[in-house]
């Protein structure tokens, strides 16, 4: 592949004092990715060689720049956010600092992000209680993305290659959960879900299953009345529209026979519904990705985990696997364009012939 024609992957930093380094180092060290994909780590030269030297990735070399203009696109690149003199690695510590390059890193990021000069980006984890500021006021990466790109709704979505999971409720105490779900918040997230494994992960007619929210799907009213009330009539509504929808499922039966593996993808009503399932059974190789959002952004599926930061036990799994989604949803999504402009060029040349028939 050109170099020219390599996506370039931008990858935030996050939290320094957690495992974000650690993995990210583990992924691209040695410039093992360099061949599908330029790396751009937004974050600070400094910490990135004091993990770098902890990790004993002596022989490698990273290139330092100031802008995203400056990339070298055979090797893997590191831009300074900000004064990175202060800037010290207290693994397993919760820090101003640590926030504060978090938040400069992925302001950074986006900003490039939004101007198509990074074709992809991949977030660290942060910790969501020291980023927070005046310009960052979100529960999460997610809705900080939202607004950013000014999308009135976007999509948790967590993928692995054998099982991607949506939910309808994210970042929501589970008090609000239910006032939350309305027919039409389903119909939505379904239409995203379908959307985004047809543009981004090239399945032609996907089949999504739905689960209920109360415990064995409602009982027919006995245990809760959403499933009949407000599930069950968000499907019948978006079949009419062609979309292959089935449910709504019991959660617990419904992992727990496996039936998952039947579906291209699952609606979870709420957080811990999805992801708790979906981390048992594809931990080390899922990614959140955002889905609805104009632009590529995947993460790994994990969080900081301070209590192995610093010494060396991280798993880079998760991260290896959020840049290679990333990678593959870009690819995915130009070669759709690619397709929709051609069928475009060839429908007019159709119209133009027979109106010159005419």
């Amino acid at each position: 592949m050109s170099e020219q024609h390599k996506p370039v992957i931008g990858i935030s930093i996050g939290d320094f004092n957690g495992i974000g380094p650690e993995v990210i180092l583990k992924a691209v060290g040695g410039n093992r990715l360099n061949k599908l994909c330029t790396p751009v780590i937004y974050g600070s030269g400094k910490i990135i060689n004091r993990y770098r030297q902890q990790l004993e990735l002596k022989d490698w070399q990273f290139f330092t720049i100031q802008k995203i203009e400056q990339i070298n696109h055979k090797q893997v690149n590191v831009i300074n956010c900000m004064n990175d003199q202060a800037l010290e690695v207290q693994p397993g510590k919760i820090t101003p600092e640590a926030g504060k390059l978090a938040f400069e890193a992925l302001k950074r990021a986006v900003q490039d992000l939004k101007a198509g000069k990074i074709d992809a980006l991949v977030t660290a984890p942060i910790n969501k209680h020291n980023i927070q500021n005046e310009e960052f006021t979100f529960p999460g990466h997610t809705e900080y993305l939202a607004k950013e790109f000014d999308v009135e709704d976007v999509l948790m979505f967590m993928v692995s290659e054998k099982l991607k999971v949506g939910v309808v409720t994210g970042h929501l105490p589970l008090e609000q959960v239910k006032s939350k779900i309305t027919k039409e918040l389903i119909i939505k997230k379904i239409e995203q879900i379908n959307t985004s494994l047809k543009r981004d992960f090239s399945i032609q007619k996907p089949k999504i299953a739905v689960l209920g929210l109360n415990p064995h799907a409602g009982e027919n009213g006995l245990l809760g009345n959403e499933e009949k009330d407000t599930i069950q009539p968000a499907l019948v509504e978006i079949k009419k529209k062609g979309l292959l929808v089935f449910g709504p499922f019991p959660a617990d039966g419904f992992f727990g026979t496996a039936a998952w593996k039947q579906y291209d993808a699952v609606l979870a009503m709420y957080h811990d519904q999805g992801l708790m399932p979906f981390k048992m059974l594809a931990f080390e190789n899922g990614v959140n990705f955002t889905a609805a959002l104009p632009k590529v952004r995947t993460s790994p599926d994990h969080g900081t985990a301070y209590d192995i930061a610093g010494k060396n036990q991280a798993d880079e799994s998760s991260m290896i696997h959020a840049i290679y989604t990333a990678i593959d949803v870009v690819r995915n999504r130009a070669e759709l364009n690619e397709l929709e402009l051609h069928s475009l060029k060839k429908k007019n040349i159709v119209l133009k012939e027979a109106s010159m028939e005419d």
